[in-house]
């Protein structure tokens, strides 16, 4: 999908209502309910955290989101795929954040990233984040630069992969309990993509079905 046709679009996606939890959950792991249950009292003490959905031009002019590989640690999100975020430093609001962070991660200017929408936030039990998520765009290809100590690799997924049912598929995780189990999943750029960033992209790709019609 070319920018221009995308970008005239989205912009009418801040009056759209969120899709929300049900939109989330389409992508959910089995275990999750019975995790955010168990965990349920920690949610109101849990750690903030701010996440970008950037989509924007490549040198083609194709509509591209960017996603991260995460560096391989001693960590729950280890060698995962994520957006470019992080935690809350004092005194920051999320959209700032998720703003700084992307700058960090990524290297896109946080001037040159124009925020559409705040979407539904997300606990994750393993490691205890509240996640706000945010939709932005950027008007022009950006140069990445990735942080080198916390990135792998950086993912440009095509919008239309990221649109299409035919990448949806079923991966097996190992879970804490020792148990494995199959989970929903999208195949972008050649690596799955699970869990609580799957269930943000869901509600990231409800919205973008809706504005795009």
């Amino acid at each position: 999908m070319k920018f221009d046709v995308f970008s005239k679009a989205i912009k009418g996606i801040e009056n759209l209502p969120l899709p929300g939890l049900s939109s989330q959950l389409k992508m959910s792991p089995p275990y999750r309910e019975h995790l955010v249950k168990l965990q349920a009292g920690k949610i109101k003490d849990a750690r903030q955290a701010a996440v970008m959905a950037l989509f924007y031009p490549n040198l083609d002019h194709e509509t591209h989101i960017i996603l991260i590989l995460r560096k391989t640690y001693k960590g729950v999100h280890s060698a995962q795929i994520g957006f470019p975020g992080g935690k809350l430093e004092a005194g920051e609001t999320k959209e700032e954040a998720a703003m700084r962070e992307t700058e960090e991660e990524v290297g896109v200017n946080q001037e040159d990233i124009t925020v559409l929408k705040q979407l539904t936030q997300i606990y994750i039990p393993p490691s205890n984040f509240y996640v706000q998520p945010f939709i932005g765009i950027c008007d022009s290809t950006p140069i990445f630069t990735k942080q080198d100590d916390e990135v792998e690799a950086l993912l440009e997924v095509h919008i239309n992969d990221f649109l299409n049912d035919a990448h949806l598929i079923t991966k097996t995780v190992s879970t804490a309990y020792d148990v494995s189990v199959d989970v929903p999943a999208y195949k972008l750029n050649g690596h799955s993509v699970w869990g609580a960033t799957a269930m943000m992209l869901s509600e990231v790709k409800d919205l973008l079905n809706t504005a795009l019609k």
